[in-house]
């Protein structure tokens, strides 16, 4: 049986975020990288031209960028973002991001247990 994601959430582990990936020429990739009831780790590969329009989120977000550049649109204010930024989405924070060129990310959701 295939692996669901590139981690176990069982067992101590490693994976390169950093492998190319199978041509992107068109459209975006996404792959688990960790799944629990609280964190979701998520490796994205966007082609050039690729957006995600305005949407948000219930969980708190930290978007990692690996490999290229890219522009978030958050609460209207665009940040262009390179390798080695960090960007904190608070949970409802409404956003976009659109890949002038082809990019990296690791998305990480933290859901916050309710009180």
């Amino acid at each position: 049986m295939k692996n669901p994601t590139l981690l176990s959430p069982t067992e101590s582990g490693t994976c390169s975020l950093l492998e190319p990936v199978q041509s992107v020429a068109q459209g975006i990739i996404s792959r688990a990288v960790l799944t629990t009831p609280a964190l979701r780790l998520t490796l994205f590969h966007f082609a050039a031209g690729q957006e995600l329009s305005e949407h948000t989120s219930k969980a708190r977000a930290l978007v990692q960028v690996l490999t290229g550049t890219c522009q978030f649109t958050v609460e209207g204010r665009t940040h262009t973002l390179k390798p080695g930024d960090l960007l904190h989405l608070p949970p409802g924070a409404p956003h976009a991001v659109t890949a002038p060129e082809p990019f990296s990310m690791l998305l990480t959701q933290i859901t916050e247990p309710t009180a």
